[in-house]
């Protein structure tokens, strides 16, 4: 399995996602300022990964002898819709604070956030198998693997969980446009793992939905309102929409700390909107003229009417109302 995110010997070393597949090269960190740029420009993307990465950021700014604050401040604004990076940095925050500036104490809360991320999704992965059945076709969207996290992914975790569980499941992988992440990242990751997958273009899942060759979609998450409203991946509304159409169920995989219980519903939702050149290109190379208007948000955000149920660490749940419940227990 991939390692997205290495720490050792105060470096924080980050496979570098925006080269993936054709080189494996890691970005090396040294400071928050590093750190706060590798998250902005896509070196490190998902949400639980961006959170881990702002966690060692924090250490990495505190062994620059930086302000608590300004290094909060400073990785909070680089990227503004998942929501695991702002929980990760109160994490941080209030361990200092606990820890009255004990900087060893730090660096092993954010060691012990990055190995509990990927417990977590191991937990996800099981959690998923109660909605699995053998020889089931999935549709996922972007790249929800263990690239988006700190190793075994939410989303694809469930079928890294399904593989070791022996069950046959083939999985369609959405290009996703414009960043590739689909193409570039989840098709590498399931190909790695050996998980039959297949390749398909954004516009193409509503034809093989009404071909009958999807049984269930499975996707990750950003940031979940207190009403079950997900933002995710730009294109997973439409997705969402297809399958309600088709009477396919959509399932979120994502931890519990991807909710954001402080807003209400998707409107409340700050999407990112990013730069114009990532449509207009790809990679380098220019595939529509220079100066035409783009538009290009990030993100969406899928009414919960439109989820069946959100896989979590703690099980599948098909409403928020469960989830709270649970947690209040």
């Amino acid at each position: 399995m991939v390692e997205p995110i290495v720490w050792g010997n105060g470096v924080l070393k980050l496979l570098d996602q925006r080269i993936l597949p054709h080189e494996k090269r890691y970005v090396e960190c040294n400071t928050a300022e590093d750190v706060a740029n590798a998250i902005k420009d896509m070196v490190v993307r998902g949400a639980p990964a961006i959170g881990v990465t702002a966690a060692f950021g924090v250490v990495l700014g505190l062994k620059e002898g930086k302000n608590i604050d300004e290094i909060y401040n400073l990785l909070l604004n680089t990227r503004p819709t998942a929501v695991n990076l702002k929980w990760a940095l109160d994490k941080m925050k209030a361990t200092y604070e606990y820890a009255e500036g004990d900087i060893d104490f730090v660096e092993k809360s954010a060691v012990k956030l990055f190995k509990r991320d990927i417990e977590y999704n191991r937990m996800i992965g099981k959690s998923g198998l109660q909605v699995i059945k053998d020889g089931d076709n999935i549709l996922t969207h972007c790249n929800a693997g263990a690239l988006a996290t700190a190793g075994y992914g939410t989303a694809l975790g469930v079928f890294r969980a399904a593989k070791e569980a022996g069950l046959n499941i083939h999985v369609y992988v959405d290009e996703t446009r414009p960043y590739l992440q689909g193409a570039r990242l989840t098709a590498f990751e399931l190909m790695e793992e050996g998980i039959p997958c297949t390749l398909i273009c954004d516009n193409m899942p509503g034809f093989l939905m009404k071909q009958k060759k999807i049984d269930k979609i499975i996707v990750g998450a950003d940031r979940i309102a207190k009403n079950g409203d997900t933002a995710n991946k730009i294109g997973t509304y439409q997705l969402a929409v297809l399958a309600y159409f088709h009477d396919i169920p959509l399932y979120i995989a994502t931890p519990i700390s991807t909710f954001d219980f402080s807003i209400e519903c998707g409107d409340d939702i700050v999407i990112e909107h990013r730069n114009p050149d990532e449509v207009r290109k790809i990679g380098d190379k220019l595939i529509a003229p220079e100066n035409v208007n783009v538009y290009n948000p990030a993100f969406d955000v899928t009414p919960s009417n439109l989820i069946c149920g959100f896989i979590t660490e703690f099980g599948v749940f098909h409403s928020v109302d469960e989830i709270l419940n649970k947690i209040n227990d």
